[in-house]
């Protein structure tokens, strides 16, 4: 729909500029996009691409619904469901503050109405694949179609186990944001000083998180790591702590990469990524609520069964997730769903 980062950004991520929306031109659309919502399906069909054979959208939202003439094909990867319409909208309004009033009502009201145009726009897509199952019950739900899932990749050539250390610390790595949790994590750790937890990380929910270790000296905040501390935290933690609800997940699955056991919220994504303890070559184990007595219940669990986890396990859970096996396995459902039922022989 839009897109106004810089030419460094551009350089970094090694892709062209994007072709892109009437939205582009919008004055401050870069900072009130979000109030755009209820234009974005439109703006989205203004994007020509007649010049395709076979759309492919990867969609959270609009980018499932383009413009397409009778002779394309529109393939789409779900990221998920419009979330704000559908399973999370009154998490989502909570935390914007639209819960009450009369912004409130006006809010509910549009994304009534997003929630529809959602379902509907789903028709006009030839073929879904999702990244988790977890996301294709999803799909299967609000739109009543079948999809394919498609694991995103992991970037298991950098994250690798490398040289492990010994580190007496347990780690987790997020943006901060309400969702994933990390103030129960952080909370989890404040109140158990004999287990030292690093935090990596920082975003909007960044006075939440920090407030809840309550200058708690166990707890280190590290900020936004690069690729390389990153991967040297992960090689030499106990386990990685996950506490999100995740569509998929990436995070953990680096972590176990790098040979790093997973300590994860038993809901989402996680439970297809991290193979459980109990079962052949774990790589991680889970618990079961959202709070830092379930957290702290599981790290107990955790260091009791420490001999059951082994950096090569890990590895082996992660390298399921491997770039070139998602590459292979996206090509192969376009190259199956290009072209038409009917004129496949």
């Amino acid at each position: 729909l839009i897109d106004k980062m810089s030419e460094a950004d551009h350089e970094r991520l090694g892709i062209p500029r994007a072709r892109t929306s009437w939205m582009q031109h919008v004055p401050g659309i870069e900072k009130s996009y979000r109030s755009w919502l209820a234009m974005m399906p439109t703006a989205m069909r203004s994007i020509e691409l007649a010049d395709a054979n076979v759309v492919l959208a990867i969609s959270h939202a609009v980018a499932k619904a383009p413009r397409v003439r009778y002779n394309q094909r529109l393939l789409v990867l779900s990221l998920s469901p419009m979330r704000y319409a559908w399973d999370l909208r009154e998490q989502y309004l909570t935390e914007a503050g639209l819960d009450h009033g009369a912004k409130g009502a006006m809010a509910r009201a549009l994304l009534g109405y997003m929630k529809g145009w959602d379902r509907d726009s789903s028709k006009r897509v030839d073929a879904f694949a999702s990244i988790s199952k977890y996301i294709a019950d999803r799909v299967q739900r609000a739109y009543g179609r079948e999809s394919e899932v498609i694991y995103p990749p992991v970037d298991t050539e950098y994250f690798t186990s490398g040289v492990r250390g010994e580190g007496d610390y347990y780690v987790t790595a997020s943006r901060f944001v309400p969702y994933k949790r990390v103030d129960l994590i952080v909370r989890a750790f404040a109140g158990d000083s004999a287990r030292r937890l690093v935090v990596v990380g920082d975003g909007p929910d960044a006075a939440k998180v920090r407030g809840a270790a309550a200058g708690a000296p166990n707890i280190s905040f590290v900020g936004h790591a690069g690729r390389e501390e990153l991967r040297a935290l992960l090689r030499n933690a106990r386990a990685f702590v996950f506490a999100a609800e995740e569509d998929f997940g990436i995070a953990p699955v680096e972590a176990q990469a790098c040979g790093t056991p997973v300590i994860a919220y038993g809901r989402g994504g996680a439970l297809e990524t991290t193979i459980p303890l109990g079962e052949p070559n774990p790589s991680g184990l889970f618990f079961d609520a959202q709070t830092p007595e379930s957290i702290r219940a599981a790290i107990m669990k955790f260091e009791a069964n420490a001999g059951s986890f082994t950096a090569a396990a890990c590895r082996a859970s992660a390298e399921r997730f491997a770039a070139e096996r998602f590459r292979q396995h996206l090509f192969d459902w376009v190259a199956a769903n290009s072209v038409p039922q009917a004129m496949k022989r």
